[in-house]
């Protein structure tokens, strides 16, 4: 049984080894070209530049990701109105819940599109340092015995790319390996943080996605700190790599394009203020004030004149008040 679902999962892998492993070589070529073949230098960037390449592929999902996200929050105050009105027929509140997701165009399992799609690529990256380190006669993907050699001895301050903080005595590799775990703590921490911080309603930090998030926060630093320690040193360059390209993209994306009612969005309209003042011009959202403050002053004068002008009498009024 086990011997079949190894079979299963090496079919499945098998075409990640050969995508992963041509673009490593090919940075290698270009980077080997420059640095040397077995330099570790060139190996680094070498998973430095896969690392990029599967980014930029990812982009459209991190697009969908930050919708995704954007929707679950300012929909929060809908939820708990759901909540309210169903909390006591679960299968209803769910019925309503999912029709609200659709309604909306959320989907509430995007936002782990970007990291669960990274966790195959991750896994192939894994074996492949792993079995060029321990068996380089073991050829995957279009990594050869002569690369595996390269790959698995290459060295980099001192520390072998194969190296974990675990399966060595030397200080300076634990030093190293320490050091890449932590920036892969922090940026997965400061990626999280940044987003709740700057690019969430008020209203939307309270209630079940923002307990979900909160514990995100917490949790996902820890589990990467403690997995970190069995990296080799290669996938920790790897995945602190793709962290800071989240970060940087996250806050690309937060202060350019802010979810509204955020923090990030009335810094974005005072940088907008403060941009338009300098051009002698206003901003879309000055002119819709203004054209909302014009209508409504328009509306209180009209008020204001229908209750000034005379009533109109009719004619046995105006005999009537002869009389007299």
């Amino acid at each position: 049984m086990l011997d079949f679902f190894g079979a299963i999962g090496g079919a499945i892998m098998a075409p990640l080894y050969y995508v992963i492993s041509a673009v490593l070589v090919g940075f290698h070529k270009l980077f080997g070209s420059l640095f040397g073949e077995t330099s570790g230098v060139a190996w680094v960037l070498s998973i430095i530049g896969l690392t990029l390449v599967i980014r930029m592929a990812l982009i459209p999902l991190f697009v969908k990701q930050i919708k995704s996200s954007r929707n679950m929050q300012l929909i929060q105050p809908k939820v708990r109105e759901l909540q309210k009105k169903y909390g006591h027929d679960r299968e209803r509140l769910a019925q309503e819940t999912m029709k609200l997701y659709k309604d909306s165009g959320t989907n509430p399992f995007a936002s782990c599109l970007p990291i669960l799609l990274q966790m195959p690529i991750f896994l192939a990256l894994f074996r492949l340092i792993d079995q060029a380190a321990k068996d380089p006669s073991h050829e995957r993907g279009l990594m050869t015995e002569q690369l595996n050699t390269q790959f698995g001895d290459a060295i980099f301050l001192g520390a072998k790319i194969s190296d974990t903080f675990l399966n060595t005595d030397d200080i300076g590799v634990r030093v190293l390996a320490a050091f890449l775990v932590l920036a892969m703590t922090a940026t997965t921490f400061l990626t999280q943080r940044q987003l709740m911080s700057k690019n969430m309603p008020a209203d939307a930090l309270s209630g079940p996605y923002a307990q979900q998030q909160k514990m995100l926060l917490y949790v996902l630093p820890v589990v990467f700190a403690v997995g970190g320690i069995a990296f080799p040193v290669g996938v920790l360059f790897y995945w602190t790599t793709s962290n800071l390209w989240t970060m940087g993209q996250q806050f690309y994306v937060i202060r350019n394009n802010p979810a509204p009612g955020t923090p990030a969005a009335d810094a974005k309209e005072q940088r907008d203020r403060a941009k338009a003042a300098r051009k002698g011009q206003k901003t879309p959202a000055q002119l819709e004030e203004e054209r909302l403050a014009a209508e409504a002053e328009a509306r209180r004068a009209e008020k204001s004149q229908s209750r000034q002008q005379p009533q109109r009498q009719t004619k046995a009024q105006r005999n009537q008040k002869k009389k007299r």
